[in-house]
């Protein structure tokens, strides 16, 4: 497997994004539901102002090396903790297992390298095993098992 590019969504990319949020494994351990057309519509146009709002963080359309929509990947500023920001990505389930969750990670991480941010976290489903060994395989620590917004989470952490 070769590289991955990521560029930031745009205003032309809602179909590639409502082709992951809607399809039911993807988001079985994100929001245990797809998300239904309206909704992902409402949550594409605030990613379209995070990203006009910030220079490197927002969220990204990942490439394969022959150019193929894969997934999602985002590196988002903690508002209330400007040194500190949250990784995460989602790949359409045909390209499970190959190996790109850790490339958008470490590609993610690096681009973190690169701010003022000291401090990344994840949030994961706790039965999530294949995101769990990605992120401690880049240097992660699990902080702590608990409830988020009436889901099973687990917040993990790194220094960077």
């Amino acid at each position: 497997m070769n590289g991955i590019t990521l560029q930031k969504f745009d205003s032309t990319d809602f179909n590639n994004y409502f082709l992951l949020v809607s399809n039911e494994q993807v988001m079985s351990m994100i929001t245990e539901r797809s998300i239904p057309l309206e909704e992902a519509q409402g949550k594409f146009q605030k990613i379209l102002k995070r990203n006009e709002n910030y220079k490197t963080f927002g969220s990204y359309k990942v490439y394969n090396h022959t150019n193929e929509f894969i997934g999602l990947g985002s590196l988002i500023l903690n508002e209330e903790k400007n040194d500190e920001a949250e990784i995460g990505y989602m790949l359409l389930p045909q390209y499970w297992g190959k190996g790109y969750g850790s490339v958008i990670a470490e590609a993610l991480i690096n681009k973190a390298k690169n701010t003022d941010v000291n401090r990344l976290t994840a949030i994961i489903d706790p039965k999530n095993k294949s995101s769990r060994k990605i992120l401690l395989k880049s240097g992660f620590h699990s902080e702590k098992i608990c409830e988020i917004e009436g889901l099973p989470g687990e917040i993990l952490s790194r220094a960077i």
